[in-house]
């Protein structure tokens, strides 16, 4: 499982390598039809790759530093640098969203004329096809590493891509038509649309760095529990998540029959690490509490052999989000 985490970071930082130099030349690419053709709306794409760059080689020391082992300094790693990175990428996507539209505004006041627009939309064109690919690749691979960065510098290139597409549909209009004004009204909508892609990876990544609860995996914890409970798994409370970048810390109270010797306790406990690792993610840590059963347990607890029962099983309670969160034993 080590080796596999190790091979997963390594893998990734190769690939956001690939991604910084694939920004670098497209950025190159996209500033050339710019100046090619004075177009606001190419000028919308390049201003988009410069925050590529930049976030990108900022998203790629993060992964270098959080592929770091734990220190004293630092126990539960430097898994947290990805939310940082993350909340850079975005504030920045969000400031050239900004930047976009108040200069297509301008432009709309003072319009410029545009020269060469069909070798520019080569250009673009062939930089949104590079930018879709490297995205969806990268995106892919960081959900296979649970690695937050590559996910949106992913979603990132991805969207820079599609905005690129309607950039250069409206670069085919302008060229027919000869509407100048079109270049400006097309940079200004896709500018809100950066802005909105911004505000999303930034709203993600504060997510995190606060420690926001993601319901959607702890429910499917909680399911996976529920479908493989033992006989000595009386009831799971006070589940949390906390993410640290690509590592996830859980922690729970497992309610066990009170007369289980401590090793058979810890049987129970690793029993339920093992199934989570299996069935969710395998660099998934847990911290375990054992919790003895009470009274009120009885009429709850399908084990059969129990020999201390004070009051006769009544009814298997299923575990779902709402219980399993709450800090308190199951009863009916």
């Amino acid at each position: 499982m080590l080796i596999q985490t190790i091979k997963n970071k390594s893998e990734s930082v190769r690939l956001q390598i690939i991604v910084v130099v694939v920004g670098v030349l497209l950025l190159v690419a996209k500033f050339i039809a710019f100046f090619l053709t004075n177009s606001n709306a190419i000028l919308t794409d390049a201003l988009e790759s410069i925050v590529n760059v930049v976030a990108g080689a900022f998203s790629l020391y993060s992964l270098i530093l959080s592929a770091r082992p734990r220190d004293e300094n630092h126990p539960y790693g430097h898994g947290k640098i990805e939310f940082i990175a993350s909340t850079l990428e975005g504030s920045m996507i969000m400031v050239a969203g900004g930047a976009i539209i108040i200069k297509s505004i301008l432009n709309l006041l003072h319009p410029v004329p545009l020269q060469e627009l069909d070798l520019g939309i080569l250009l673009i064109a062939a930089s949104g096809l590079i930018n879709f690919v490297v995205g969806m690749v990268t995106e892919r691979k960081g959900r296979q590493n649970n690695s937050l960065v590559l996910v949106a510098g992913g979603k990132h290139l991805k969207s820079d891509a599609y905005s690129t597409a309607g950039i250069l549909v409206g670069l085919l209009l302008i060229f027919l038509t000869g509407m100048v004004w079109l270049d400006s009204v097309v940079a200004i909508l896709f500018g809100c649309i950066i802005g909105y892609t911004g505000y999303r990876i930034l709203r993600s990544s504060v997510a995190g760095i606060m420690d926001e609860a993601d319901y959607e995996l702890l429910q499917n914890i909680v399911q996976v529990l529920n479908d493989n409970r033992r006989e000595n798994w009386i009831d799971i409370h006070n589940l949390r998540v906390i993410k640290y970048g690509a590592t996830l810390h859980i922690d729970c109270h497992l309610t066990v029959p009170w007369y289980l010797n401590v090793l058979q306790a810890h049987d129970e406990v690793e029993a339920v690490g093992k199934l989570v690792r299996e069935k969710i993610d395998q660099d998934i840590e847990l911290f375990i509490h054992t919790d003895p059963c009470i009274e009120a347990s009885c009429s709850i607890c399908f084990k059969e052999d129990c020999t201390v029962r004070r009051h006769p099983f009544k009814k298997r309670v299923e575990w779902v989000l709402e219980k399993v969160i709450a800090d308190r034993k199951h009863s009916l």
